[in-house]
């Protein structure tokens, strides 16, 4: 239990140059765009008066040097500051209070779709090896990892809601629903709070369709993880032990190999929480969903560097931690990974 401790003080610690230097990166990289922001967010007419400009300068710290610039906005990150965002005249922290619950909803519904989906198709394609299951499986996780988000976001949208009108059209809810109570801002936890069953259903409808197309690619990459974790797992001799001694195959499988096999998975799984949180930006777009991709899509826009770096912190902060947990799961999954 001490190596244990010491693995988990490890990885803690070791997070921390890590999020700095993603800060660092992240605001070298935002410095290098050869544009004003303050073109972005003045007229015409007060960017030709050199007072405004100056005052604008000061008030966002544009007239500092680099590294000095990049030391206040550290000093501040350690006080929980992460500026104002220059576009909304807000704090960043309280611009993602807004804009992050709708994206840990739709984001949290699409990972465990693909979770769902992907890993007992996977189990199946590898237990009926070359078999219509196994290629059924196949040519769905292809099917997945193949098509763009938005492409499917569209073909979607034009198929189910407009062609057919099976699932509703883009935002949250529909406009003659009144939102419950926005507690912690995703409107499925907040109607089940407020019972408010009628808002629920609604949410829940208008989550799906979004969901299904985020989760599409990560559902085909755990798809065909799993499937080659499971079939390597079934050539191992503990497995031939299991079953020489009469043990039914359900239980070789679900006993036996899927802890070994889902190492693997997890490991994909983990990666992709971070990537559905960044990589909704389409799928938001597309389904008119007020989540964090829209606000980073309207933050690039307008070269709004404190809401970029905003958005990047809180993705980095997301991978670290998913990552994380990954690594302790790790230890708890296989007791043969050495802690010191």
């Amino acid at each position: 239990m001490t190596n244990f401790w010491r693995f988990v003080g490890r990885r803690v610690v070791v997070t921390v140059p890590v999020l700095l230097l993603i800060t660092l990166l992240g605001f070298v990289l935002t410095y290098l765009i050869p544009a004003d922001p303050l073109a972005m967010v003045l007229s015409e007419r007060a960017m030709a008066n050199p007072e405004i400009v100056r005052a604008y300068r000061e008030r966002w710290g544009l007239d500092a040097p680099p590294h000095m610039r990049y030391l206040t906005y550290v000093r501040n990150l350690a006080r929980g500051d992460l500026g104002a965002s220059i576009a909304t005249q807000q704090p960043v922290a309280e611009d993602l209070k807004t804009f992050v619950p709708a994206t840990v909803e739709l984001a949290t519904a699409a990972l465990l779709l693909a979770v769902a989906i992907g890993v007992p198709l996977g189990v199946l394609a590898a237990v009926w090896r070359d078999r219509w299951p196994d290629h059924l499986a196949r040519v769905g996780s292809l099917t997945g990892v193949s098509m763009p988000a938005f492409w499917l976001g569209l073909l979607a949208l034009t198929i189910f809601s407009y062609r057919f009108q099976i699932a509703p059209g883009p935002g949250r809810l529909d406009p003659q629903i009144v939102p419950p109570p926005l507690w912690t801002g995703m409107l499925v936890v907040d109607s089940l709070l407020a019972r408010r069953w009628d808002a629920l259903a609604d949410a829940l409808r208008h989550l799906a369709l979004p969901a299904l197309v985020l989760a599409a690619y990560v559902m085909g990459v755990i798809t065909r993880v799993t499937r080659a974790s499971v079939l390597d797992a079934l050539t191992e001799d503990y497995v031939r032990t299991a079953r020489a001694k009469g043990a039914p195959e359900r239980a070789v499988v679900f006993r036996h190999v899927l802890r070994n096999a889902l190492i693997p998975t997890l490991t994909v799984i983990g990666l992709a929480v971070g990537n559905l949180m960044a990589g909704a930006v389409m799928t938001e777009t597309i389904f008119a969903w007020p989540g964090l991709g829209r606000y980073a899509v309207d933050a690039a826009g307008k070269l709004d560097f404190p809401a970029i770096m905003g958005v990047t912190l809180f993705v980095a902060v997301v991978y670290v931690g998913v990552n994380f947990v990954v690594d302790v799961a790790y230890v708890v999954l296989d007791p043969r990974i050495r802690l010191d």
